[in-house]
């Protein structure tokens, strides 16, 4: 059936005086949604208007009337579910304010959680960084022992060195003057030195160095020579070379007795040979880098028979 406007009805009023006055207006009223939530029930109703046709006689309004409110109860009551009740409009109003109560109080109830997650997420991240920190800490401590352990394994390890012989190739002495212009008997000298280095650390090489080699006579020092550096690697040996010279040096009164007229001296001279060799080690770059020191002092004699022969020095040598 189609429903009327006012309109429409009040032009064909005048026209049809035989017509009964206007009937009510009925809607019927179909639920939209059904939910199955008990407390979150929303049934929206769509208003069909019902009208009664203008030309029909009484009776048929009143059929009509009667067919609209038994389809309007029979399709509300069957769109109900079995348990559930007609919803009044007071009570689903206080539904309504209900709804919205309990809303913000899950609301609070959402904001609670959310702060005690962010809680617990912060009381998780400090374990992180504590266990970052035992990391590094650990890591360090690890390091240190296994820095230690090498440079333990390393220490017993010491070069060793030999020294062999030393060889005198001038031995000259003449009337003179020192820097000052003072009178007195000078020393001129040439020797050569021969030692064996050997490194005995079988897992690391080594840099070695020397203080110069220094040739005194009653604490005087007569004739000095440089070693040059060198790098010895590991289970290896090398014989070292080093020039002992002298030039001019004045003895002042410790000269008296080793002066002759031919320049040179008829006497055996005690002679002292003193220098410290420095070797370094880098065993894990430069954190561990183990050093030896040996101090070695030796005993010559110069006899003038024996120019240019080589004296050895393997008895008469201290290692310190």
């Amino acid at each position: 059936m189609h429903a009327k406007t006012d309109s429409e009805v009040t032009s064909l009023a005048p026209s049809s005086p035989t017509r009964s006055p206007r009937r009510p207006v009925y809607y019927v009223q179909s639920p939209s949604r059904d939910s199955h939530d008990g407390e979150k029930t929303t049934t929206s109703f769509h208003s069909t208007p019902v009208l009664s046709p203008m030309g029909s006689p009484p009776h048929s309004h009143a059929s009509v009337d009667r067919h609209s409110r038994e389809s309007s109860s029979s399709r509300f009551s069957g769109s109900l579910k079995p348990g559930s009740r007609k919803v009044l409009p007071n009570e689903s109003s206080s539904r309504g304010a209900h709804r919205k109560g309990h809303k913000q109080w899950k609301e609070c109830d959402v904001i609670e959680e959310e702060g005690l997650l962010e809680d617990g997420e912060r009381e998780k991240g400090l374990p992180r960084r504590c266990y970052f920190l035992a990391f590094v800490l650990g890591f360090f401590i690890l390091f240190s022992m296994f820095s230690l352990i090498l440079w333990g394994a390393s220490r017993p390890q010491k070069p060793k060195i030999t020294m062999k012989s030393i060889k005198f190739e001038q031995f000259k002495i003449q009337a003179g003057s020192d820097f000052t212009g003072v009178s007195t008997d000078m020393i001129t000298m040439n020797s050569t030195v021969k030692m064996i280095y050997r490194n005995t650390g079988t897992f690391f090489g080594v840099h070695v160095a020397s203080t110069p080699l220094d040739l005194s006579y009653s604490q005087i020092n007569i004739a000095s020579g440089t070693m040059k550096k060198f790098y010895q690697s590991r289970k290896s040996q090398r014989s070292v070379t080093v020039m002992v010279m002298g030039n001019k040096v004045p003895l002042y009164g410790s000269g008296a007795s080793l002066s002759s007229s031919t320049g040179t001296t008829s006497l055996p001279v005690s002679l002292k040979l003193s220098f410290v060799v420095r070797s370094r080690a880098y065993v894990l770059g430069k954190l561990v880098k183990p050093k030896f020191y040996k101090k070695i002092e030796c005993d010559a004699t110069f006899d003038p028979k024996k120019l240019n022969v080589p004296i050895s020095l393997k008895k008469s040598c201290t290692y310190d």
